[in-house]
């Protein structure tokens, strides 16, 4: 009913990513491929972990539950992204734009609960091997699971809060090719000052204290891993640098979006589609080829299907 009496907006206007036929054109080529590969890719870890004996490891069940998480990402905004690419009028409903808005922080937010998860996995295997079975147990990776979801679709409603009754009465035109907070606030018919640094505050600086203490537990990892033999350490060396990739790709454009005072429209449009399309596609690249155990994984799901199917 508040926004039926304050606000004249029913739909956004999406400026997209460019004018030109030929760019939209290689961005249409270069979206649909990666998104492509960013759910086949993510599939196959998930297909693998579920089917493979060998990987019942708590590692291994996180690292699917990301993939699930990456798919569901990608398909927030990659696919009507593509659609629009060729449309003269990129629309999108009011319904529609907070949708994509809490679905992305929701999952966002999941995603960042997994990845600390992940860390003290890790933390687990290095610092308490013995006792790693015991320590990170089915029912502890089910917690985990549920606490991350939890907190994902608490932060997104909290940040959904923000704005479902902010009053928009034109214009209505969004300079991107999907929705989120920082850009739909500035189009609020009201002031928005303290609105955006509790944005920022709930958003931004979260993600900057979440990726330096991931950045400060895997730093006391890697120092401790010195104390191991060099098998260990290569072997756990490995996982840890997936890991760390993971992280800055995933928290880079996130703390750029909520935190960099002075935003460069092309800029943001680039870090987007990398954090829509590129992101989902190499966290399963990175994890399989870095991942002697998970490639071999993969070959032996690849030799069953092959030869149910002869």
């Amino acid at each position: 009913m508040y926004r039926a009496n304050h606000s004249v907006v029913s739909e956004f206007v999406f400026l997209g990513l460019s004018n030109s036929w030929e760019i939209q054109l290689l961005l249409f080529c270069f979206s649909c491929l990666f998104y492509m590969s960013s759910m086949m890719g993510n599939l196959l870890i998930v297909v693998t972990v579920t089917f493979d004996p060998y990987l019942r490891s708590p590692m291994y069940f996180l690292l699917a539950n990301l993939s699930i998480i990456d798919m569901i990402f990608c398909s927030i905004a990659a696919p009507k992204m593509i659609c629009d690419l060729f449309r003269k009028q990129k629309v999108i409903s009011f319904g529609g734009c907070l949708a994509q808005i809490f679905f992305s922080h929701a999952v966002g937010g999941t995603e960042m609960v997994l990845l600390i998860s992940m860390a003290f996995d890790r933390y687990v295997a290095i610092c308490r091997p013995l006792h790693y079975l015991t320590i990170m147990s089915p029912r502890l990776c089910i917690l985990i699971l549920v606490v991350s979801w939890t907190i994902g679709l608490i932060h997104s409603s909290t940040q959904l809060a923000f704005v479902v009754n902010l009053p928009f009465c034109g214009p209505n035109v969004v300079d991107s090719f999907y929705c989120d907070i920082p850009r739909l606030i500035k189009l609020a018919c009201t002031d928005t000052y303290k609105l955006e640094f509790m944005v920022t505050a709930n958003s931004g600086f979260i993600s900057l204290g979440a990726f330096f203490l991931l950045i400060l537990s895997y730093v006391f990892l890697l120092v401790t891993l010195q104390k191991h033999s060099s098998g260990c350490s290569s072997k756990a060396l490995c996982t840890l640098s997936a890991h760390v990739i993971v992280v800055v790709l995933f928290f880079g454009p996130l703390i750029f979006f909520y935190i960099w005072p002075l935003p460069s429209t092309h800029l943001d449009k680039f870090l987007a589609i990398f954090d829509a399309v590129l992101t989902p596609f190499l966290n399963p690249v990175i994890y399989t080829f870095r991942n002697r155990e998970l490639m071999m994984a993969i070959r032996r799901v690849f030799s069953q299907v092959m030869g149910f199917r002869k």
